[in-house]
């Protein structure tokens, strides 16, 4: 035997209901197509950011991971310490360099925000939790050492420790 609508309907608003991601930066609204950012000039197109060619008389807004830039806001740190990334820091930051410019090509929004030293070692920042996953994945693929993450659901940030 079933409950009746009302029942199973009052039961359900009860539950706390989380959005899936929540990221303070991705546009909600639908922008008119083509809009171009004014800062690196990537075109909202298709329903997404890419790179190409913005056409006569596009509209412009800036893209959100300017915004992110503008407003000094991460959504991914990459903390990269230890003996070892001492003696191969420059190849190692090449590494990270490299993934992001694959990944930058195909996803407009993915970049490095920074690059800085800190108490022994370097925290390079990200616009995109996910770039900084596949940055530290490669390193930790490439030189081995620890590595660990450390995502907050609520501010669409990851955290990613890697040392050797």
């Amino acid at each position: 035997m079933t409950q009746p609508p009302s029942m199973y309907h009052q039961d359900r608003q009860d539950r706390l209901i989380r959005e899936f991601e929540h990221d303070t930066y991705k546009i909600r609204q639908k922008l008119p197509e083509p809009t171009v950012c004014p800062e690196c000039r990537a075109v909202y197109h298709n329903g997404r950011w890419q790179w190409s060619e913005a056409p006569a008389g596009a509209n412009e807004e800036m893209c959100p991971a300017c915004h992110r830039v503008h407003d000094k806001c991460p959504a991914g740190f990459l903390t990269l310490m230890g003996e070892f990334f001492a003696e191969h820091r420059d190849e190692i930051i090449h590494l990270v360099r490299n993934i992001e410019e694959r990944e930058k090509a195909e996803h407009a929004l993915k970049r490095i925000m920074a690059v800085e030293e800190q108490d022994g070692g370097v925290l390079i920042t990200f616009t995109d939790p996910q770039l900084a996953r596949a940055a530290g994945q490669a390193v930790q693929h490439a030189y081995k050492g620890d590595l660990d993450f450390s995502y907050q659901e609520e501010e669409f940030l990851l955290r990613v420790n890697w040392s050797r």
